[in-house]
């Protein structure tokens, strides 16, 4: 299954997997637009406490989706999955910002 998420004025592709033990187990989600941000990965894989530990059989995908769109408006960089998209974040962030700003207008730019 694919969706599409709009934010930083981009338009990201993700892939959702739901395994056989969903619900009790979380969805399997990754970005397939390539994008800088310290919680997602090279390979869109993503750093989101309801993904892993935190999931709950009463969470929706909905609220996966709500809570991807809202981890892109605010990165968490003490939690990163990219190590150094993470340092340029804490040693400049406006830069950090600017390249994600980049990359959306290269790689997010249409569906």
């Amino acid at each position: 299954m694919m969706f599409l998420v709009f934010d930083l004025g981009g338009v990201f592709k993700l892939e959702l997997f739901l395994p056989e033990e969903y619900p009790m187990a979380a969805p399997k989600v990754r970005f397939l637009t390539k994008i800088y941000h310290p919680n997602i990965d090279k390979l869109g894989r993503i750093c989101l406490d309801i993904l892993k530990d935190k999931w709950s059989p009463a969470l929706q995908i909905r609220t996966v989706l709500l809570s991807i769109q809202a981890l892109l408006s605010a990165p968490n960089p003490d939690d990163p999955l990219s190590d150094n998209i993470a340092k340029h974040w804490k040693s400049n962030e406006a830069e950090a910002v600017e390249t994600a700003k980049e990359w959306t207008r290269l790689y997010a730019s249409g569906a």
